[in-house]
């Protein structure tokens, strides 16, 4: 299997953001650690009042006002390029991840819930945007402000930097095996969002039936077990990282704590002539240098903070990028083949030769032993009980899955070695549930073709029958579809729908079942326009009634996945026992 990229490969892309503000961070963190030497020296001055001057003053005071000049500069240029770098891999992972799903196959879809994975392109790519961004700028703090500010204090004593930086290792220490905790708790919470994700897509989407079955209490009491669910596993989360934050803000309460108390007993001794000597080294502290050191350690405090904070960051962005990986690094089983046909001028021949098919995760096949073929320009009917294999037989023309060599063949190529863009772009294609985008009513016709004009866009309307209803509108073409076509009903979603593939003028036209929502009369029209304008191309419709299909060249008949029957309409009266009682049964019901 082929390893997506690692997050290591999206630094290096924009290396030179990560450049500028990585300098302009160390820039900033070396400003700051001359701000205590600063406090200490005004102290001292303040200790000996005789040799103060207003030059001493003005000379501390400009320092001071590059200092600050420095900072408010550095932390812009800072932020302004790691959290532009950052924003541009989120952006690049949600790209590469939603064109990884596009190639993904339907069966993916079936083992995967949308909401989960609905999550890994929110919740999931946001906690590695925030340690790319945020997480850069603390490990630069939490490296080199820590580094110089140490190197710094034990230049000024080495026994008082002992005594600041033993509780500083501990935690460390004791970080990396809070991390592990914290990941997992992660990991758990990140689960649980996805049922709740998973659980709240599924319930808008059936919004209807709810309502329709007056089960809003019901599904709100399985909705707050679920979110009570993910609370709990939130508030974990929550407990463990205020439980590491205090941790952290009580050693650092501790530590200054302790180093002004022994601080100040080194400064009197210091004072009265009498220092402290510790492993032969002789303590001498003043007032100006005990307020230098302090300095050090507030400037400490937060390398110390943002450790802890680095911690959080990392082992959710640990646990969330794992999950994209594995996402980008699903096989992608539908693909083209090693020198794939690309199928240029298509007839719209179609042969399928003892051709059998199982979905990847059922047992028994849906079609067993299908053989037909379709003459190019050729109108044909596809007709059979439900569960009788026809959308499935239309899917696998698709190319929707993997299918056995030398089975199916597209104007004498084998469907498996014919360019997968090129077959789809042969094709148009209306399905059974009719999909439309939450658009206006104008791009939904022209989803094909961007750049057709209005006229072209009525054209494919009249043809579907639908250009009458689609003026009726207060908004006419503009007129917005809503979610899936909400606004509209169910006979004009499938005549949009028509008149959508209708515009892509292909050699090949599939419909499944795509009339069965519309009057007799409606169905003549848009039957008698697809004989029309659709003369010398395939046409294949598939349909519940045989109205439908009564005056198609030929007639596809299957039952429980077996061609029963391939033949024109009048032979198949006599040859097919299904064709017959189709027949039999539509008569009847039109007398009654």
């Amino acid at each position: 299997m082929k390893k997506s990229k690692t997050l290591f490969s999206y630094y290096l892309k924009y290396s030179g953001f990560f450049l500028i503000g990585i300098l302009a961070n160390i820039a900033v963190d070396f400003a700051q650690t001359f701000v205590p030497e600063f406090l200490g020296t005004i102290v001292e001055i303040v200790s000996n009042q005789d040799s103060v001057t207003v030059t001493d003053i003005a000379g501390i005071l400009r320092q001071l006002i590059t200092i600050a000049f420095i900072l408010l500069v550095g932390r812009a240029l800072l932020r302004f390029a790691i959290f532009r770098a950052s924003g541009r891999i989120e952006a690049d992972l949600r790209h590469e991840m939603f064109l990884k799903a596009e190639r993904l196959s339907q069966r993916y879809y079936h083992e995967n819930k949308i909401g989960t994975i609905m999550s890994w392109f929110s919740s999931d790519v946001e906690a590695v945007e925030e340690f790319v961004g945020w997480g850069t700028i603390m490990s630069v703090d939490a490296v080199f402000l820590s580094a110089v500010s140490i190197w710094k204090m034990f230049r000024l004593d080495p026994i008082m930097t002992g005594i600041a930086v033993l509780p500083m290792l501990a935690l460390i220490i004791w970080g990396n095996r809070v991390e592990k905790i914290m990941s997992d708790k992660w990991d758990e919470r990140q689960k649980q969002f996805d049922r709740l994700y998973d659980f709240t897509q599924e319930t808008f989407t059936g919004i209807r039936v709810i309502k329709a079955f007056v089960k809003e209490a019901q599904e709100l009491k399985a909705f707050s077990k679920v979110a009570k669910e993910n609370s709990d596993k939130n508030l974990e989360f929550a407990r463990m990282s205020i439980r590491f934050d205090v941790a952290i803000e009580m050693i650092i309460g501790i530590t200054i704590s302790l180093l002004m108390g022994v601080g100040a007993y080194f400064v009197y001794r210091t004072a009265i002539s009498d220092p402290i000597v510790i492993f032969g080294h002789t303590v001498l502290l003043t007032a100006g240098k005990l307020t230098t050191f302090v300095g050090y350690v507030d400037t400490l405090i937060w390398p110390m903070i943002a450790m802890g904070q680095i911690l959080q960051m990392y082992s959710r962005c640990r646990t969330s990028s794992a999950r994209i990986w594995a996402f980008l690094d699903q096989e992608e089983e539908i693909h083209n083949s090693e020198n794939a046909v690309k199928l240029d001028d298509c007839k719209g021949k179609i042969t399928f030769r003892d051709f059998s098919f199982a979905y990847p995760d059922g047992d028994t096949h849906s079609l067993k032993n299908v053989s037909f073929e379709i003459q190019p320009g050729e109108m044909v009917g596809l007709v059979g009980k439900i569960g009788s294999g026809k959308t499935t037989l239309v899917n696998s023309l698709l190319r929707l899955y993997n299918i056995e060599r030398g089975k199916i063949f597209v104007d004498d190529i084998d469907l498996m070695d014919i360019d997968i863009a090129s077959l789809r772009e042969a094709i148009a294609y209306v399905p059974q549930d009719n999909f439309l985008f939450s658009d206006n009513i104008r791009n939904n016709i022209s989803f094909s073709n961007n750049k057709a004009d209005m006229s072209e866009i009525r054209n494919a309307a009249k043809f579907a029958d639908v250009d009458d209803n689609i003026l009726g509108f207060s908004e006419g073409y503009e007129t917005v579809t809503g979610e899936r076509g909400v606004t509209l009903s169910g006979g004009q979603k499938q005549r949009i729908s028509i008149a959508r593939a209708y515009m892509k003028n292909a050699p090949i036209m599939i419909m499944d079942d795509s009339v069965s929502a519309v009057d007799m009369k409606t169905e003549e029209t848009i039957l008698n326009n697809i004989n029309e304008k659709r003369h010398g191309k395939t046409t294949i419709i598939i349909a519940s009634r045989v109205s439908t299909v009564a005056h198609m060249d030929k007639i596809l008949v299957l039952k429980d996945g077996c061609v029963e029957a391939f033949d024109t309409p009048a032979r198949l009266l006599e040859t097919s026992p299904t064709y017959q009682k189709m027949v039999f049964l539509q008569k009847l019901e039109s007398e009654l």
